[in-house]
Order: C-alpha cells, then structure tokens, then sequence
C-alpha cells in the first residue's frame, strides 16, 4: 500500500531511491543513528514502510534491544560518559543473532535464521526472541545510537544520520521520558557527554552516506557536508 504523499514521505522515497541506485537486490542492512531525541526509531519505521511500498521484505531492529546487563553498563559508575558510550550495548551478540545471520542468509536461500532482539531492559534480563528467516532479497533497518562507531561502520549498506539541535533533542526526551529537559542538568550530563565523546571520537556525520535535519518531525530536510 502506497503512503499518503507528505513531506517527510517524499524525503524517504528518495533515500530509498537512492538506495536502490547502488543495490537492487540481496540482503541490504541500513542504519539510522543520531543523538538521543533525534527521531531515529520514527524515521526508521517510516523508512522501513516505504521501502515495503516496492514490495520488499523488509526488517526493523533497534540497538536498544541489545543492551549490556545493567551491572556491565554502570561498571566505570552510574554518571560515566564513558561507560554510556563503550558499556552500554552488546555488540558481540548483536552480531551474532542478528547481523551475521541476516548476512549469511543471502547464501543460504533464506533458511539461516536470525533474532531482532536478545535483551529486555526494563527487565535487565536476556529475552528468548523468535528465530526469523526472510527471503534472500531483504532489507533490514536498525536504529539506535553509536550505529557509526568504528567497529560498527563496515556493517551497513548505507547509512543516515539524523541531525537535531541539543535543546530540541533533550526537550523531546523530556516528553518522552520525563527527563530534565535542560541539556546542562546534572541529570543530563552522562548521556550528554557520552554522546559528545562519540561525536569527537567516532565523527559519525562524516561516516553516514546520507544526512537528514530532523529538527521539524513533519519536514525532514536531507543536507549535504558540503553545504554544511
């Protein structure tokens, strides 16, 4: 079913467009990160809808259901920005149950299966998710945050990075959240920080293959580094 025609509809046929210039087939893994508040999973979903306009197969993840145990995220202390950045998820399984399967399914017709969660964090606890399998021509899209960080970065087809000023991202994390909706509260300053190490170390803008100022929910602007 085709999707009414908006603004944020028409950016997103583009991105797929676009997409689909480079690969026509296959198994096709897409990220979309940014900072917290930036919309990622939203876009995602609405992402993820238009590439199923062409009749893909299409599968939506988000890194936050790969979380560390909450005594490995806090091990460096509750308020470490380190920690938030190089604790808080697991990696390995997130390759292992969803990535490398995903990937290897393109080889075996289909048949490997693959998980689109393993943790439950309100729970702190490992969840026993559904083994999937998908055609041979898929797209998987994940959302999350730090989905461009070094070790990361050789995972994805294509990628976007969602650009929204601080105050806007912390105020929507407020509504979201009931949080402090100050980017400078002491509250604020793990996540805060974390991401700004993630910003100056990993350069995440620099790395995505596509750039979206999602500072307007209902016009999403695509940008370019040359014109930033």
């Amino acid at each position: 079913m085709r999707l009414p025609n908006t603004p944020a509809t028409t950016l997103m046929r583009e991105l797929r467009d676009e997409v689909r210039q480079h690969y026509r087939g296959g198994r096709i893994m897409i990220a979309v990160d940014g900072i917290d508040g930036a919309g990622k999973t939203a876009f995602a979903d609405a992402l993820a809808e238009v590439f199923a306009e062409d009749g893909s197969a299409v599968f939506r993840a988000s890194i936050d259901d790969f979380h560390r145990p909450r005594i490995e995220r806090f091990a460096r202390g509750r308020r470490s920005p380190e920690g938030y950045y190089r604790d808080s998820y697991d990696y390995a399984t997130f390759r292992r149950v969803l990535i490398d399967p995903f990937r290897e399914g393109a080889q075996t017709g289909g048949t490997t299966g693959f998980q689109l969660a393993a943790f439950d964090l309100r729970r702190d606890t490992p969840v026993e998710a559904a083994w999937t399998t998908a055609p041979r021509d898929a797209v998987l899209i994940v959302d999350g945050i730090f989905l461009l960080r070094p070790e990361l970065r050789g995972l994805w087809h294509w990628s976007v990075w969602l650009d929204v000023p601080v105050d806007v991202a912390f105020q929507r994390m407020a509504l979201r959240d009931g949080s402090d909706p100050s980017p400078a509260a002491s509250s604020n300053a793990r996540h805060r920080e974390g991401q700004e190490l993630y910003l100056k170390e990993a350069q995440p803008r620099a790395e995505a293959s596509a750039i979206v100022d999602n500072g307007d929910l209902a016009h999403p602007r695509r940008v370019f580094q040359d014109s930033c």
